[in-house]
């Protein structure tokens, strides 16, 4: 027998974690499962679950960010989160929901719901959350106490919350996308921005976060272009709603380093296999741990060689000196000088990134994602 799910989601862009939900989501529906959807926010996100023909309801969930890791904040998402509630219980009784699914750990919400209505609730946790240093702790009392299941993307994800949820199973699914269209798409970037087919471009995609790394990025595109005149840079993504001030200080950036010519901004963008297309060399630079990043899988289908900051999933998917590199975080020269054998060699960007498609296909498939999806939300009698 189907189950009734109700999936909870932080926002409807369509970042990493938005597109593995939408991922997730017609995973189990395809699974034989009723699912109903409730998304913070109207957005990208709503739009493509609509179009798969997935009931979408929009509920102010009282996500959890960073920016209310203060009093007042906590206060505010508290009383935006018991408005939900209200609303939560009602779609859970009038739809019979007999699972409910938590996607990343700042959708709280569906714990308190779960718990109260005696419903099952999966946690999938995507994050590693170091600061503020309370949090961690916090979270996994609530995860470890809410939670009948809890799913983590990567071994780092598992390793870090095991500290904090030590009682309870953390099962490592990692996530697989549809790598079809990053195959063969039309490089149409460099065409757009005036690009020489002469020059080397390096670029990456993300939010624009305090930790994503776009700074450090813009620190090693500053370095590099001293000694090699014909780089290139891209920066795809845009800031969260009410954190506009990170873009505008990016730019600020480039204008300080005399980038001007050299960096270019492209804000939000859906054409990420395009773009991918257009790179030599895709680079994550995140100074804080990444879970398992979406776009280095992308990148890696894509055949780009891939330089990654040396924490988080990252250490999972890329194999140092074999189908990308793995950089510091905090020394910007030594992260720089350990690109150059890529900027120097053609031949080495290619064998690197075919390694790199080779081994996304084989260890980060979307069947396996599939099965493994599955087998956590079994139809009944299975």
């Amino acid at each position: 027998m189907a189950q009734r799910i109700l999936m909870l989601h932080s926002s409807s862009d369509l970042y990493g974690a938005s597109r593995i939900f939408l991922i997730s989501a017609l995973i189990l529906r395809d699974s034989g499962h009723r699912v109903y959807i409730v998304l913070s926010e109207e957005g990208p996100l709503a739009g493509k679950l609509r179009n798969e023909g997935l009931e979408v309801f929009i509920i102010r969930l009282g996500i959890l960010r960073r920016k209310y890791f203060n009093v007042k904040g906590l206060i505010n998402r508290a009383s935006i989160m018991r408005n939900a509630y209200g609303e939560l219980v009602k779609l859970v009784k009038k739809n019979g929901i007999n699972h409910i699914y938590s996607n990343t750990s700042a959708v709280l919400v569906g714990a308190w719901v779960g718990k109260s209505q005696k419903v099952f609730h999966t946690w999938h946790i995507h994050e590693i959350i170091t600061t503020p240093t309370w949090f961690p702790a916090f979270m996994g009392k609530i995860v470890g106490h809410c939670s009948d299941q809890i799913l983590v993307v990567s071994d780092a994800v598992k390793k870090f919350w095991s500290k904090y949820i030590p009682d309870k199973e953390l099962k490592v699914i990692y996530n697989g996308i549809d790598y079809r269209p990053y195959f063969d798409p039309a490089a149409a970037l460099r065409k757009e921005l005036s690009i020489s087919e002469d020059d080397i471009l390096i670029g990456m995609i993300g939010r624009v976060s305090h930790w994503k790394g776009q700074s450090y990025f813009l620190d090693l595109a500053e370095k590099l272009s001293q000694s090699y005149p014909n780089l290139v840079f891209v920066i795809a993504g845009d800031a969260f709603p009410g954190s506009e001030h990170l873009y505008e200080e990016m730019e600020e950036q480039i204008v300080e380093y005399g980038l001007e010519e050299k960096v270019f901004t492209l804000g939000f963008r859906s054409d990420v296999p395009e773009i991918l297309a257009a790179l030599d060399i895709f680079v994550l630079p995140s100074i804080l741990p990444d879970p398992l990043p979406t776009v280095i899988l992308e990148a890696m289908a894509s055949g780009k060689p891939v330089v990654a900051t040396a924490h988080g999933g990252a250490c999972e998917m890329i194999r140092d000196n074999e189908n990308g590199y793995l950089i510091p975080w905090k020394d910007a020269s030594m992260a720089a000088a350990k690109m150059i054998p890529l900027i120097d060699n053609k031949e080495l960007r290619g064998d690197m990134g075919k390694k790199g498609r080779e081994r996304v296909l084989e260890h980060f498939s979307l069947a396996a994602f599939r099965r493994n999806m599955a087998k956590c939300f079994p139809l009944s009698g299975e």
